[in-house]
C-alpha cells in the first residue's frame, strides 16, 4: 500500500511534463514559466512542511498523516484540471506540494520501523519503485488521455483515482510498534542539533540534491525534447519515455537496494559508493542519448543510465535512517527530503528551461537538447559529494 501511494505521489508530480507542451499552447506560457510550475510552485511548500508533518507523525500516527495527505494532493491534482491561467494553476500546484509533503518521510519511517538494519536498502529499494513506476504512469496515462481528450481530463482523471484511494490506505495499513511510541518523539530542534553534526548527512543531502537538479530537469524537459527533436506526438512519447522509466528506473532501484544491503553489511560506506560509481557510469551514457539522431539510438542510450540514476535511492535511504535514533527518524528523513527537494525540484526544473532560453540565440531548435548535454555536470558533482560522504557513513552510523 505504500507503494501504491507514492506512485500516485509521482503520477501527480510528473504528469505536469507530458502535458506541458499541451498547456504551454492552451495558457500561452513560456518554457520558464513551465520550469516554474514543475519546479518552485510545487517544491516550494513540499520541501518546507515535509518538517513539521514528519514531526506530527513522529508524534502521533504515520499512517493517519499518510492518509491525509494522500487526499489533499489527490484533490488539487483534481483541480489543476480546471485552471484558466497561470496564476491558478501555480496555485494549484502550490496544493499538490503541501498534501505531498506529508506523504514521504513518514513512510520512510513506518518502513524502517518494520525491516531490520540488514534488509532497509532493499525495503526502501521496492518502496522507491513507485518513482519510476508513477513517472511512467503518469506520462502514459497523462499522455493517452490527453490525447483522447484533453490535458483537463487527464489532471481530473488521476487526481480523482488518490482520493478514492485514501481510505483504502488507512484501512489497511497499520501502525508498526514503536510508531505508536509517539511521545517519545523528541523536539524538532534536538533532531536538527544532532543532523548538524553530521558530515555525512550534509554529503549525501547536497549529494542527492545534485543529481535531482538533473534528474528532475530530465524527467520533465525530456517528453519535450523528444517532441521537438523527432518529431513524436503525445502517445509516441508517452510510450517511449514510459518504457525507458519502466525498464531502466525499475532496474536500477533494485540493483541499488540488493547491491546495497550486500555491500554495506560489510563496510557501510559503500551506501555511499555505490551511488556515486554509478551517477559517473550514466554520463557518458545520458550523452550519448541526448546527442542521438534517431528516437531508436536514443532509446538504447537512455535505458542503462536511467537505471544508473536510480541506485542511489535504497542506499543513500537507507544510510539517512542509520544517521539518528529510531524516534528521529521521520524528522530526518524530512530534513533530507528539505534539501534534496527544495534544490533538486526546485531548482532543477527551471534551471534547465532558463539554460534553454539562454542557449536558443546560439542553437536555435537544439537549445534545449545542449542545455540537458551541459547539466550532465551535476552528476559528477553528485558522485565527488558521495563519494567525500563515505568515510564520515562509517563514524556516524547509528544502530
Amino acid at each position: 500500500m505504500l507503494l501504491i501511494v507514492y506512485t500516485f505521489n509521482f503520477v501527480d508530480r510528473q504528469i505536469l511534463s507530458i502535458l506541458a507542451p499541451a498547456i504551454q499552447k492552451d495558457l500561452g506560457l513560456t518554457k520558464p514559466e513551465m520550469g516554474l510550475l514543475g519546479g518552485i510552485a510545487f517544491a516550494l511548500l513540499y520541501s518546507t512542511l515535509a518538517i513539521p508533518l514528519a514531526w506530527l507523525a513522529d508524534r502521533t500516527s504515520r499512517t493517519w498523516v499518510i492518509t491525509g495527505s494522500l487526499a489533499v494532493w489527490s484533490g488539487f491534482t483534481a483541480l489543476c484540471g480546471m485552471a484558466g491561467s497561470f496564476a491558478q494553476l501555480f496555485l494549484f500546484r502550490l496544493g499538490v506540494g503541501v498534501g505531498e509533503a506529508g506523504g514521504v518521510a513518514p513512510s520512510y519511517a513506518v518502513i524502517a520501523d518494520y525491516f531490520p538494519p540488514r534488509s532497509r536498502a532493499r525495503a526502501l529499494a521496492v518502496y522507491s519503485l513507485g518513482i519510476p513506476l508513477g513517472s511512467a504512469a503518469g506520462i502514459m496515462a497523462g499522455g493517452y488521455i490527453a490525447q483522447a481528450v484533453d490535458w483537463r481530463a487527464a489532471f481530473i482523471a488521476v487526481g480523482v483515482a488518490g482520493v478514492l484511494i485514501a481510505p483504502i490506505f488507512r484501512l489497511v495499513v497499520r501502525e508498526a510498534p514503536r510508531a505508536r511510541q509517539g511521545a517519545d518523539a523528541p523536539p524538532v530542534g534536538q533532531v536538527f542539533a544532532i543532523l548538524a553534526r553530521k558530515r555525512a548527512f550534509w554529503l549525501l543531502a547536497f549529494g542527492a540534491s545534485a543529481s535531482s537538479m538533473l534528474g528532475y530537469g530530465l524527467a520533465f524537459w525530456l517528453p519535450s525534447f523528444l517532441q521537438e527533436s523527432f518529431g513524436f506526438n503525445l502517445a509516441q512519447t508517452a510510450n517511449f519515455y514510459g518504457a525507458v522509466l519502466l525498464v531502466g528506473g525499475v532496474a536500477g532501484v533494485i540493483a541499488g537496494g540488493v547491491i546495497g544491503d550486500r555491500l554495506g553489511s560489510r563496510d557501510r560506506a559503500a551506501y555511499a559508493r555505490l551511488p556515486a560509481l554509478a551517477f559517473v557510469a550514466a554520463v557518458p551514457l545520458f550523452a550519448g542519448g541526448v546527442l542521438s539522431s534517431t528516437g531508436t539510438a536514443a532509446f538504447l542510450f537512455f535505458v542503462v543510465p536511467q537505471a544508473l540514476a536510480y541506485v542511489w535511492l535504497g542506499p543513500v535511504l537507507s544510510a539517512v535512517q542509520h544517521l539518528v535514533p529510531a524516534n528521529m527518524r521521520a524528522t530526518a528523513s524530512a530534513s533530507f527530503l528539505l534539501i534534496n527537494n527544495l534544490i533538486g525540484i526546485g531548482g532543477g526544473i527551471y534551471f534547465l528551461a532558463q539554460l534553454a532560453s539562454w542557449l536558443e540565440p546560439g542553437f536555435g531548435d537544439q537549445a534545449l537538447r545542449y542545455a540537458m548535454l551541459f547539466s550532465l555536470g551535476f552528476y559528477l558533482l553528485a558522485a565527488l559529494l558521495m563519494w567525500l560522504a563515505s568515510r564520515p557513513l562509517r563514524d556516524e552510523w547509528v544502530d
